[in-house]
């Protein structure tokens, strides 16, 4: 088994593709207007409508309702994606930090109002966890 995606349903999937663009550099690629994928080396990050929903059960997801996953992008320099983004970004939630597991970390809120944490290993220990 691969773990390969996790899929936000938004009510604007343009705006939402777009900030994730913006912050992580990867174009999105559209299946159609109702859904975009940003899609790195390692996993890919789906953009859904809430038009999709009623095709798997509906009312089984609500936009703008997380309040338990953050969504992780590891970057090569954490505080350049922060300088990026300033005055893009509506809500900081933490400045970059070094995290006790040695991770440098940028934590904020999309548009939609989901965690997104922007993360760059600095620790020995930290960098060996990545290093396949």
């Amino acid at each position: 088994m691969d773990f390969v995606s996790i899929r936000i349903i938004t009510d604007d999937v343009a705006r939402l593709a777009g900030f994730y663009e913006r912050a992580t550099g990867v174009p999105a690629a559209w299946a159609s207007e109702d859904f975009a994928e940003i899609r790195t080396a390692s996993a890919t990050l789906a953009i859904g409508s809430t038009r999709t929903v009623p095709l798997f059960a509906p009312g089984a997801a609500r936009p703008s309702d997380n309040h338990s996953v953050i969504v992780e992008f590891r970057v090569d320099d954490v505080d350049g994606v922060h300088r990026s983004l300033a005055g893009h970004v509506e809500e900081f939630v933490q400045e970059p930090t070094t995290m006790p597991w040695g991770n440098r970390s940028l934590l904020l809120r999309d548009p939609d109002g989901n965690l997104v944490n922007f993360f760059t290993p600095v620790t020995p220990a930290a960098i060996a966890r990545f290093t396949r």
